[in-house]
């Protein structure tokens, strides 16, 4: 019996260690959602990247875009907005060509390193990314969640 037992034990640990192997170290990709579903947006979005996810607040956190596009964007701006929960609290805006190389066209990336401030609540937040052309006019807007999470020195909460 104790051999059952042990063998069971064993088994359980390989799979916890074969588990822990395939997990993502800091980073996994996003799902992102367009703001206006069926619109044909002329900057296409194939994924979004946190690190490390989840956020810790009063550390940097790096949020990458991978996109494409058949335009060839040499200025616009990129207007972000955040939400914690349902309530509006942040807004920015950005010059696009300061967050990737311009002029853009084909597969692009676009990232940003924030350092949220430590007051920063932990929790689930979503983040709305429209990027705007020269004329204003709508070249994507996307959507994604992210959570913020703070580290006591004893616990991750």
């Amino acid at each position: 019996m104790a051999t059952k037992q042990h063998f069971l034990l064993l088994l359980a640990a390989a799979a916890m260690l074969l588990l822990l192997l395939l997990l993502p170290s800091g980073s996994t990709a996003t799902a992102v959602e367009y703001c206006k579903k069926g619109l044909d947006y002329p900057v296409k979005v194939s994924g979004v990247e946190v690190v490390p996810d989840p956020v810790v607040r009063g550390e940097p956190a790096t949020f990458k875009i991978s996109a494409s596009t058949d335009k060839n964007i040499t200025t616009g701006k990129l207007v972000i907005d955040v939400a914690y929960f349902i309530f509006h609290v942040h807004s920015e805006t950005h010059n696009f060509c300061d967050e990737t190389s311009c002029p853009a066209t084909g597969d692009f990336e676009l990232a940003s390193q924030q350092t949220l401030p430590s007051f920063t609540p932990p929790g689930s937040y979503t983040l709305t990314m429209k990027l705007l052309g020269d004329s204003n006019e709508e070249l994507t807007c996307i959507s994604f969640g992210f959570s913020i999470r703070f580290v006591t020195p004893n616990a991750v909460i």
